[in-house]
């Protein structure tokens, strides 16, 4: 049985700091905004395993599919304002 979107979120929470997260699921997949300080002067892959890392063993039993868009604040910032 797949966990709910706020399950991902609070599995996501407990291993990064977050400013913002939403995670949504159309029943297969997941799809997350992670807004974190954690993100700064990280690649998008470094941001991606940070993410996997967070959600642990749960990727390969939960979780098949979760895409992630990740921002440091500042990112999150600028683009909400465009």
């Amino acid at each position: 049985m797949l966990p709910t979107p706020e399950q991902i979120e609070s599995y996501i929470k407990q291993g990064i700091e977050c400013t913002h997260i939403h995670v949504e699921s159309d029943g297969q997949h997941f799809f997350a905004t992670i807004v974190s300080p954690e993100f700064a002067g990280k690649r998008l892959v470094q941001r991606h395993q940070l993410v996997y890392g967070a959600m642990g063993d749960r990727m390969k039993t939960e979780v098949h599919a979760l895409s992630i868009k990740a921002f440091t604040p500042e990112e999150y910032a600028k683009n909400s304002a465009a």
